[in-house]
């Protein structure tokens, strides 16, 4: 693979800590969540992995439906992601993701070609891919 960009960012303090990029855009405070017998006054782990698995999907929609006759606007289409986790078979832990898709001004059969073709294109559906059951909901307004 030839790397276009790599992100790095440094992780102190676990799941009560921070985590900050090194170019000092990303500093931020992480705890665990209240679910999870934490304090929760911090974001967490999944929802960092919500934000940017719904934002390189999203912009994974946006080339997809580029390169369609029905063109949408960027801001006419929104994506949901929702990061569980929860114990595995394995004695560890796994996650579950679901990605709420909604695209305005295409009709549903085309928005859930267009939602496909995302999943296949999406870096991080991709890193999922084979390990993480992606429950996708397509929807039109």
């Amino acid at each position: 693979m030839n790397t276009l960009y790599t992100a790095k960012v440094l992780a102190v303090g676990g799941r009560n800590g921070t985590v900050r990029s090194d170019d000092g855009l990303l500093d931020i405070k992480v705890a665990l969540p209240p679910a999870l017998g934490g304090k929760g006054d911090a974001t967490n782990p999944e929802q960092l992995f919500a934000a940017g698995f719904a934002s390189c999907f999203e912009n994974a929609v946006i080339h997809v439906a580029r390169n369609k006759a029905s063109k949408v606007n960027d801001d006419d289409i929104e994506v949901t992601a929702a990061v569980g986790i929860g114990p595995n078979q394995a004695g560890g832990f796994g996650l579950s993701v679901s990605l709420d898709v909604t695209i305005a001004g295409l009709n549903q059969a085309d928005a859930e070609e267009v939602v496909k073709a995302a999943h296949t294109a999406c870096p991080y559906s991709n890193a999922v891919k084979g390990n993480i059951d992606v429950a996708i909901k397509v929807n039109t307004r």
